[in-house]
């Protein structure tokens, strides 16, 4: 798919042009300027039943949307820190701002994004020259808090445009919501056209469509607006619409039962064949999340009122769902353990009818008293008991994970440390899968072999990640000692996309170096423990509401 920049309009199949009424509009969009908000009472601290009873939340709904600390820059392009904060930089940290600079891609002269990696010495470019919607987010959140919002508004415009292209897998048409997966600027030097090449998952392995994109695209937009005070992006109807296309896949009604989100193998970070299918925790925790950041941002009109309603009816169903459910501590393992099976009525205890001999052996050891986490998966007669760290990152950051389940993930964290951080922070799942098991569930992938890459490989870009959770849960020297084993290696070693090894002491096989999110996501960490007012840009504080059931008046209340 192509958008073309210049006059006219291009149209196939499934390739669509920017026309020059959208160029204007973008031109329009970008030129608006930003206000900034005085600081009264914090919409996050406004429960569901705030929102559900207001007429609109107009200026006021965003009540102290704009947060401190991302103004002012250092020499070395570090934010400018306050003498509460202050540390003494790491050298790497100059480093890093420059191999993040190099890796912006402009579109008409204007920055648009950052590829997925800058790896010269590699033969093989494959899609790593890209720009990735989930690679972009560490990036963004690096710009934002080095006073750099400009980069971060052009990205949500210009993907906002590429969601109303027509998309196709052969002869199918994707939801008109999706995201794209990535996007590649084309230089056409003879005819002096830039063009945009996107990927909806036609190109990706396993042709899947990102089901992360447009809860991240969500996540950025509200991340964009706390940290600037620009209220004037999310209100546009060009945002509330796409808000609206992406919350449409998510919230119509079919044959689930359940609240979570059902979806294919490889839709997400984990986009290769992992026996993620079905539930996936990540999923699950990024779709909380976004439906809290829309319902922030959202307008009470005529066609926002509709998602309003439906956001705060989920959240209810979704929030009881996964915390139940999906949640493991010792006394909850001890529960499964004994488990009956074959349970037929309401008041059955094993609702999903999970077979207690299914248990894995890892996991009794693993499990420690204190302690627990999210598991990776639950559906009818399965979980997966395995660790996935983005989704437990974001239960606690979206405040999925109740205060006393986010203080126990931390507690599992310190006290299986070399399990999950070992030499390189941060494992993406646990254990590794392998021998028989890996064959079947991985379909014999050579790239997810043992303790590699997705199969619990070590991800350096989850650092940021790690630091936000350590620091909502008042826990900053773990991310201090999880940073402090990053620095030793991440320069020397060049930026690896991921490493190997059950302690994560080896570059990975397949690593590309010089991985951009590798280094926007180590960026993003040391920011945010030197100043933590950063925080508020990605976290959402629990709402109370959220554990009321939702009561509607019936038709015939006034009559």
């Amino acid at each position: 798919m192509e958008l073309a920049v210049g006059g006219g309009m291009r149209r196939s199949a499934s390739h669509t042009s920017l026309s020059e009424s959208d160029d204007f509009e973008l031109t329009r969009l970008l030129s608006k300027p930003r206000i900034n908000v005085e600081r009264q009472r914090s919409f996050d601290d406004r429960s569901l039943s705030d929102v559900s009873h207001s007429g609109g939340y107009g200026r006021g709904g965003f009540d102290g949307m704009y947060s401190p600390g991302g103004g002012l820059r250092s020499l070395v392009g570090t934010p400018a820190s306050s003498g509460l904060h202050s540390f003494e930089p790491h050298p790497i940290v100059g480093d890093a701002w420059e191999a993040l600079r190099r890796s912006l891609v402009l579109f008409r002269g204007q920055p648009l994004g950052t590829v997925a990696a800058v790896d010269h010495a590699s033969e093989e470019v494959l899609n790593y020259d890209q720009v990735f919607v989930r690679d972009f987010v560490p990036s963004a959140l690096a710009f934002l808090m080095n006073g750099e919002p400009d980069i971060v508004k052009n990205f949500l415009l210009k993907t906002l445009l590429l969601q109303g292209w027509e998309k196709k897998v052969d002869r199918f048409k994707l939801g008109e919501g999706a995201m794209p997966a990535s996007f590649k600027v084309m230089h056409d030097a003879k005819k002096g056209v830039e063009t945009l090449h996107a990927d909806f998952g036609e190109s990706a392995i396993g042709r899947v469509a990102p089901v992360d994109s447009g809860f991240w695209w969500i996540i950025l937009l509200r991340a964009y607006t706390k940290t600037t005070g620009d209220l004037t992006l999310a209100e546009t109807p060009e945002c509330q619409k796409g808000m609206r296309l992406i919350l449409s896949l998510c919230l119509s009604e079919g044959f689930d039962t359940f609240p979570t989100l059902l979806c294919a193998d490889g839709c997400c970070m984990i986009d290769r064949r992992m026996g993620v299918y079905g539930y996936p925790i990540e999923i699950q925790a990024l779709f909380f999340m976004a439906l809290r950041c829309a319902l922030q941002m959202l307008k009470h009109d005529n066609e926002g009122k509709e998602f309003v309603e439906k956001i705060a009816t989920r959240l209810h169903a979704l929030s009881y769902h996964m915390r139940s459910y999906f949640w493991l501590d010792f006394q909850q393992l001890n529960d499964i353990y004994r488990y009956k099976t074959e349970e037929y009525s309401h008041t059955a205890v094993n609702k999903f009818n999970v077979i207690p001999d299914s248990i894995p052996d890892w996991l009794f050891d693993f499990m420690p008293c204190q302690g627990g986490f999210f598991i990776g998966n639950v559906s009818p007669a399965r979980m997966d008991f395995r660790w996935f760290a983005l989704g437990n990152m974001i239960a606690i950051l979206s405040s999925l994970a109740t205060p006393e389940q986010s203080v126990a993930i931390m507690d599992l964290i310190e006290e299986r440390w070399e399990e999950l951080i070992g030499e390189m922070p941060l494992k993406i799942c646990y254990p590794a899968i392998e021998n028989h098991e890996w064959r079947i569930v991985t379909g014999c992938d050579p790239k997810n072999t043992r303790w590699s890459y997705h199969n619990g490989g070590s991800w350096p870009v989850l650092l940021w990640l790690l630091t936000a959770a350590c620091i909502k849960t008042g826990r900053p020297q773990i991310a201090r000692r999880a940073i402090d084993l990053a620095e030793r290696r991440l320069l020397k070693d060049g930026w690896p996309e991921y490493y190997d090894g059950k302690l994560g002491r080896y570059v990975g096989k397949q690593a590309r170096k010089f991985q951009t999110w590798s280094i926007a996501g180590y960026l993003v960490a040391k920011m945010m423990l030197e100043d933590p007012s950063h925080l508020g840009m990605i976290s959402l504080e629990e709402d109370r509401a959220m554990l009321k059931p939702v009561l509607k008046r019936s038709a015939s209340w006034t009559n």
